[in-house]
């Protein structure tokens, strides 16, 4: 029996042309990966490293092990603070879906002053946060707001809006259809990439203006819709700036959210330790709500191919 080795080929080298290639993309891509290491990856490496110690920003960190976590566990301050960013998030992000897909809805039919709307509704998305939030402290003031004035109009008495508990979040849920600007603006270039086609063929079977809407427009709005909801998901649970300047958490920690709560952990409370510790906590509870609505998008989510 005779046998036969076949032979390997020799592995070649990059070419001096390829390797050229390789060095002149890292080259572009340089800034981000150099910005993405230093800002991103090694704080959040860093993070992990420091939950397991106490610091508070002046002496070494002592090596504590578990014991920030079970405090996080058992501290009704943090629970509170996931429950406050998990009310805002529940109420304000389909209000903000649902109100930015009408605004689209209209502001995508032949009407006068169409672009100037648009602008209009998109307009607080260039506005500083620190200035959006002096703003709507203003207008929500229990006794000079402009609010309450307007609510004056129909007989409704002045509400301290900032001041009470049971207020303070639907206040803060309020403001935040401020800023659906975004959303809308995502939304009206989706409707205006439906093919006109598919319309006509639902109006010429006898569908009218909402059974198309249901039947059409939604299900090829539904990748906008989802990818809205991921990301006002993701922005509402970071919400920091308006609680800080407007009410620093109260009245009686009710708008007290989880980013505020790290941030007082650190740098108000000097618990460096901790709050590394919760902003893991909280960085792992955001990824699991964002992987739970990629597993639900399966269900309701259209995709044309």
């Amino acid at each position: 029996m005779v046998t036969t080795e076949v032979p390997q080929k020799k592995r070649r080298l990059p070419s001096r042309m390829v390797l050229r290639e390789w060095a002149e993309g890292y080259l572009f891509a340089s800034p981000f990966i150099i910005g993405f290491t230093v800002f991103i990856a090694f704080p959040m490496v860093y993070a992990i490293w420091l939950s397991f110690q106490r610091w508070n920003l002046l002496g070494d960190p002592q090596f504590i092990g578990f014991a920030n976590y079970a405090k996080m566990l058992t501290s009704e301050r943090v629970n509170l603070s996931l429950y406050n960013s998990g009310y805002y998030t529940v109420f304000a992000v389909p209000l903000q879906i649902i109100l930015a897909f009408l605004l689209a809805l209209a502001l995508t039919q032949k009407i006068k002053f169409r672009d100037l709307y648009r602008s209009g509704f998109y307009l607080p998305l260039i506005i500083p946060l620190v200035a959006w939030s002096v703003v709507w402290q203003r207008v929500l003031h229990p006794e000079f707001g402009i609010l309450n004035d307007m609510l004056g109009w129909i007989g409704i008495p002045p509400q301290p809006w900032l001041f009470d508990p049971a207020l303070a979040k639907p206040a803060f849920i309020f403001m935040s259809l401020w800023m659906i600007g975004r959303m809308m603006v995502i939304f009206i270039a989706g409707l205006t990439n439906i093919p006109p086609t598919l319309l006509e063929a639902a109006s010429l079977d006898g569908a009218g203006y909402f059974r198309r809407l249901w039947s059409v427009i939604i299900p090829l709005m539904s990748p906008l819709i989802f990818f809205n909801a991921i990301m006002g998901i993701i922005n509402s649970f970071q919400t920091f700036i308006p609680a800080k300047i407007m009410t620093d958490g109260g009245p009686e920690n009710s708008t007290l959210f989880a980013v505020l709560n790290i941030y007082n952990e650190g740098f108000k409370f000097f618990n460096m330790g901790f709050a590394a510790a919760l902003a893991w906590e909280f960085f792992i509870i955001v990824m699991l709500f964002t992987g739970v609505q990629f597993f639900l998008s399966k269900k309701w989510v259209y995709y044309e191919d």
